[in-house]
């Protein structure tokens, strides 16, 4: 498994050498994990503390 992206509301929450997207709200954290999801071909995992990661397995 190989963690390729993180999407997450709030900057203080992750510190990564992977891409870090910030979303402004739900809405639009769910609109980057679907469409980064489908373009990486990959997996989304919900941490429920407002980060998602993207990975690969």
């Amino acid at each position: 498994m190989r963690i390729l992206a993180i999407i997450t509301l709030g900057r203080d929450k992750v510190a990564s050498g992977v891409p870090i997207f910030y979303a402004k709200d739900q809405e639009e954290q769910d609109n980057l994990c679907l469409l980064l999801s489908r373009i990486l071909g990959a997996a989304v995992h919900d941490l429920q503390n407002g980060v998602k990661v993207i990975v690969k397995h």
